[in-house]
C-alpha cells in the first residue's frame, strides 16, 4: 500500500455546488437526480458550508399520505433556506495532505466528508466512500 499519496488522487473534483441564492428545492433536485450525499455551498469559489443528504432529509417529514407529505415537505423547503440547513465553520484539508492523514481525521472527528481547498478556493471533496474505494483497490 502506498502510504504517502495525496488526497487529490482520490477526491471528487467535478462537484455539484449551490450558493445561498439557491433554494432547498434546488438542493432536493440535486440529491434526487445525482448520486451524491454532500453538496458544498459556495460563494464564488470559496466554500462557506456543506449540506449532507442526512441533514437535508432531517428537516422533512414522513407524515400522512403521499399527497399531504409532498405538500408539507414543499412548505418546509420553501420556508427554510440553505443557510438554515448547511453545516458552517467547516474543517477543510489541502489537496497535498495524505490519504492516510485525511482518513485518520475522518475517523477521529466522525466526519463523512471533508472539503479539499487551496487557500480559500474549493478544489474538491473527499468522503468515507472515496477512502473505502481506495482501500479496496489496494487489495
Amino acid at each position: 500500500m502506498k502510504k504517502r499519496e495525496p488526497i487529490s488522487k482520490i477526491m471528487t473534483s467535478d462537484l455539484l455546488t449551490v450558493n445561498t441564492t439557491n433554494s432547498l428545492l434546488d438542493v432536493k433536485d440535486i440529491f434526487e437526480k445525482n448520486k451524491v450525499r454532500h453538496i458544498p455551498v459556495v460563494s464564488g469559489t470559496k466554500i462557506i458550508g456543506l449540506i449532507s443528504k442526512t441533514d437535508f432529509y432531517r428537516i422533512t417529514y414522513n407524515l400522512g399520505d403521499e399527497t399531504s407529505k409532498d405538500q408539507i415537505n414543499s412548505a418546509i423547503l420553501s420556508s427554510n433556506t440553505i443557510e438554515d440547513v448547511m453545516t458552517k465553520n467547516l474543517e477543510t484539508v489541502k489537496a497535498t495532505e495524505t490519504i492516510q492523514d485525511v482518513a485518520q481525521m475522518l475517523v477521529e472527528r466522525e466526519f463523512h466528508a471533508v472539503p479539499v481547498v487551496d487557500g480559500d478556493t474549493l478544489k474538491g471533496i473527499v468522503t468515507t466512500t472515496d477512502i473505502i474505494k481506495y482501500l479496496l483497490e489496494q487489495y
